[in-house]
């Protein structure tokens, strides 16, 4: 979808300022917010692509003025509620008023370094050889759809070369909103800087992505 989260490309947003020697947590409530969106997240009712898409709804007033871990309360907010597991006055009250959705599972303590360690692998079986070859020509798919996906807008209707196949994953933009997994092989796709910036970009500069199969089309 086009929305405040894909600002690759984008103008007038100015540079990039790194902070030095920045903090991982700069205040103790992100903490906090980290091991919330964690501990929700085991509860088994959503996948990382409706944690994300629920992100990418935030009106966009909203998201530019929010920092990363308030980004991640307001969306969590929303798929707790949409799951049944606390209603919009229980979140806001932070009072508990009546019995709502019981999880599949609990996030103990002592569990955590564990889950951490194992990570969310998405990487999934498909009985089918890549339609793609390294060194392939393709073209990103034009498009701009109101449901999620993985493909910037900087990268659409944009001509480039394969890379690498990178193997075959979970596809998001069906995950996010519960048609499935349905993985797809997966390229890394290198655009030429003139492609993505037109004139006047840096010769010497190439962009990669990595793309599933289903964005891509033949030159």
């Amino acid at each position: 979808m086009n929305g405040p989260h894909d600002l690759g490309g984008q103008m007038g947003f100015g540079p990039v300022a790194p902070e030095k020697d920045e903090p991982i947590f700069h205040a103790e409530w992100e903490k906090r917010a980290l091991g919330l969106t964690l501990c929700c997240g085991a509860f088994g009712a959503w996948s990382i692509d409706e944690s994300r898409h629920a992100r990418e709804n935030i009106p966009p007033a909203d998201y530019l003025s929010a920092s990363y871990y308030e980004i991640w309360i307001r969306a969590l907010d929303t798929l707790l509620e949409r799951h049944g597991f606390a209603t919009r006055e229980e979140l806001f009250s932070g009072r508990d008023i009546g019995q709502g959705a019981v999880p599949k599972r609990i996030l103990k303590a002592d569990m955590v370094p564990g889950v951490l360690a194992r990570g969310g692998p998405c990487d999934r079986p498909v009985h089918r050889e890549p339609r793609f070859s390294v060194g392939d020509r393709v073209r990103t798919r034009n498009f701009n759809p109101e449901t999620h996906t993985r493909l910037p807008r900087y990268a659409r209707a944009r001509a480039g070369v394969i890379e690498a196949v990178q193997g075959s994953y979970v596809f998001p933009d069906d995950n996010a909103h519960g048609r499935g997994e349905n993985p797809e092989w997966v390229y890394t796709v290198v655009f030429d800087a003139d492609e993505i910036w037109g004139e006047g970009a840096d010769p010497s500069l190439t962009v990669s992505i990595d793309a599933w199969e289903s964005y891509l089309d033949e030159v």
